[in-house]
């Protein structure tokens, strides 16, 4: 499988035959450069401008916004899990869809716009994922306390930083600095903007993998 990040929250899971992408944004509304990718499926978190931007994505793609429970597209079997935006059960931002699903043996969990530790049957839903993408910025998202605790409580193999501040963008979140600060600097891999990964690359490590959008 391949993990390419196309900048903020949009990332890109292509296994050669099929290519997922989850929350894509159109570049000019945030600062940032578009994403270049044709896509089979393209999942939305939410409907917030910087996550809902299938337009932006090139293919005859099918799309799935905030879609909330089990379901197939092109073989993939998809679980989304509704959760919240914020702190007070939606009351500010709304809520957001956690996607989970399988691809070569690896699984994946994208947490959106993740704004707060999800309920106890969610939480069951994704403990041990493979790979955890979540967002790590702050201010819309959950804030540095509580993103350490719900990784010690999901136990990912693999976690990956997303929606934090990079050059350009004009969303007011934090830059990186302060997550990495928690991670053991041992445990933190840069892995450029793309990687091709199997299921043996990642059995028995604990990493987070910090992409390098081109």
């Amino acid at each position: 499988m391949q993990i390419t990040w196309h900048g903020h929250s949009c990332f890109e899971f292509s296994n050669g035959e099929t290519t997922v992408v989850i929350d894509p944004h159109d570049g000019k509304s945030i600062g940032i450069r578009p994403p270049s990718v044709t896509a089979d499926i393209v999942l939305m978190s939410h409907d917030h401008y910087d996550h809902n931007a299938s337009r932006a994505i090139a293919g005859e793609h099918k799309d799935h916004k905030f879609h909330n429970g089990r379901f197939e597209c092109r073989g993939i079997q998809f679980y989304g899990y509704s959760t919240f935006h914020d702190t007070e059960k939606g009351a500010k931002r709304g809520l957001n869809t956690i996607y989970k699903f399988t691809m070569d043996d690896i699984s994946i969990c994208h947490c959106g716009d993740l704004g707060d530790i999800p309920n106890d049957q969610v939480m069951k839903q994704i403990h041990d994922i493979d790979i955890l993408l979540l967002p790590v910025g702050g201010y819309y998202t959950m804030e540095l306390d509580v993103i350490k605790r719900f990784i010690q409580m999901v136990n990912p193999t693999i976690v990956i930083p997303m929606h934090y501040r990079t050059g350009g963008l004009t969303i007011d979140i934090s830059s990186i600095d302060g997550f990495l600060n928690m991670i053991p600097e041992d445990n933190v891999v840069y892995v450029g903007n793309s990687i091709d990964i199997l299921k043996e690359d990642i059995v028995g490590t604990k990493e987070c993998w910090v992409f390098d959008r081109k």
